[in-house]
């Protein structure tokens, strides 16, 4: 099950932030709740951000991720494996938390996969909105702006996670799925979230 219900524009703003979301796993990880977290982060500047201000609107989409795993032993993982095996459950996590995402990344990736077909590009994007407008009144009320801004972070999203070798790659790379990661999205039956992952 996706945490969220509705198709929310936040994404704007609250993108992939892998970094932040690791060193917030890595502080939950070691017992810390939310408060002592904020303040830790805080305290001693780990986000390396100008403002506190800045801080707490980037903390706040990483606990609430991580919390949307509902799963202990997830937060390990991404606290202490490998980049590449804690980038995969945060993307995850971020799915679980965007219906937006979750969607793009089966329905667009996953089935480019699933049909073989590497070819890809921001106007795979822009064919997904299209048909998002046209089903969702809310996501039709969006501004063209709103629009490029999410299409902009989708297409970062691949980019960081290795699905496109940078922003304007035209082929889709291959994707290995890390069995501790397999087994999350099993434990929490979610694998209708696994063609994103490559695997059908």
């Amino acid at each position: 099950m996706i945490a969220a219900n509705s198709y929310s524009a936040s994404l704007t703003r609250e993108q992939f932030l892998f970094s932040e979301t690791r060193i917030v796993a890595q502080l939950m990880d070691k017992g810390l709740d939310e408060a002592a977290i904020y303040e830790k982060i805080a305290a001693e500047n780990l986000f390396q951000l100008p403002t506190e201000k800045s801080v707490r609107s980037l903390i706040r989409p990483c606990v609430r991720r991580l919390k949307g795993l509902e799963d202990d032993e997830a937060v390990h993982i991404i606290a202490t494996q490998t980049a590449q095996t804690a980038r995969q459950l945060c993307l995850y996590a971020m799915m679980r938390d965007s219906r937006l995402v979750a969607e793009f990344m089966v329905t667009v990736v996953g089935e480019k996969f699933r049909q073989h077909n590497p070819n890809f590009s921001r106007g795979d994007v822009n064919i997904f909105f299209l048909q998002l407008a046209e089903q969702n009144e809310q996501v039709a009320a969006w501004s063209n702006s709103t629009i490029g801004k999410i299409g902009s972070v989708l297409m970062n999203i691949l980019v960081q996670n290795e699905y496109l070798a940078n922003a304007r790659a035209k082929e889709l790379q291959p994707v290995s799925l890390a069995s501790q990661v397999a087994a999350v999205i099993k434990r929490n039956h979610d694998e209708w979230m696994l063609p994103a992952f490559n695997v059908n």
